[in-house]
């Protein structure tokens, strides 16, 4: 990987949220260097297709950007996504079309409608006590959902991360992640989806991220990977490399996540070996995807 293949580096702390503005969706950006990486559109409360639109429109050339959310579904435990279901995708970009479709009428690219279809909510745990008749039981994988490889590998360096069939609970990603899926799917062909997308030789790409991941690169712990004031903020951009941001007291977390976020990619994009980790197949980059970072 050349020292310069990225010149700006972004990362989006993502929602599921029903609703077409979201406060949890922040958008961070900082360039080659040792800078401070500064919030996109600050105080702006973003829709989900806003960001779309800034991706496609605004996003500044040879940008490394990454989400924080699931780019895909566990395929490799089951051999599938919905296994036993004869329209079960057979890739990461045809479970994308397949969302998206299913999804056409919900509004800000949600995406109630695909976990509310009668063969796929089988395998999803849902508000209300719904859970699919094909969501691991407890005490069967804990009862806690499938994972993907690359979860498991979150797991292995100490993260907590949670099954995309999981969305119940403060801490799941699963609405995140399906409606984050949407937006991929928009951008097939315009910008490409590391790794499901191979790695191209220059220009911007898109990727998943799990901010947990930059907060442990700064020497927090995984139980302590928020931030939520400007000098636990500050100190961690420093442990990177990077200046600080002007502000004291408290800054929400959804920024902070971002921010610091943006600045752990600037280190971490030009280390071959986060491209090419071990459990990576190129079976697995086809149908779940990877998180950067994740060893």
């Amino acid at each position: 990987m050349r020292a310069d293949r990225f010149r700006h580096f972004a990362a989006i702390d993502w929602s599921g949220a029903a609703g077409e503005r979201h406060r949890g969706i922040a958008v961070a950006l900082c360039t080659s260097g040792s800078a401070a990486p500064e919030l996109v559109r600050p105080g702006h409360r973003w829709s989900r297709g806003e960001v779309l639109d800034w991706l496609l429109e605004d996003l500044p050339a040879d940008t490394l950007a990454g989400f924080d959310m699931g780019i895909s579904l566990a395929f490799a435990d089951a051999g599938g996504f919905l296994p036993g279901w004869s329209e079960s995708p057979s890739d990461a970009k045809a479970l994308w079309a397949q969302i998206d479709r299913l999804c056409a009428d919900d509004p800000h690219l949600s995406a109630t409608s695909f976990v509310d279809h009668p063969e796929v909510s089988r395998h999803f745990r849902r508000h209300g006590g719904r859970q699919g008749d094909l969501f691991p039981a407890k005490g069967e994988r804990g009862g806690q959902g499938r994972f993907r490889v690359t979860e498991r590998a979150q797991a292995a360096m100490g993260c907590k991360p949670y099954s995309n069939f999981n969305l119940v609970g403060a801490a799941q990603v699963g609405k995140s992640s399906l409606t984050g899926m949407r937006l991929l799917h928009r951008l097939d062909g315009r910008l490409p989806v590391w790794p499901i997308d191979p790695l191209p030789p220059a220009g911007s790409v898109v990727t998943e991220i799990y901010t947990t991941l930059a907060a442990m690169a700064a020497g927090r712990s995984a139980g302590r990977s928020k931030m939520r004031d400007y000098a636990d903020l500050n100190a961690a951009l420093g442990a990177l490399g990077s200046a600080g941001l002007p502000g004291s007291g408290p800054i929400a977390d959804h920024a902070s996540d971002a921010l610091l976020t943006a600045a752990w990619l600037r280190t971490a994009a030009h280390d071959p070996a986060l491209w090419a980790p071990p459990a990576l197949t190129d079976e697995i980059a086809r149908t779940e995807g990877w998180t950067f970072g994740a060893r």
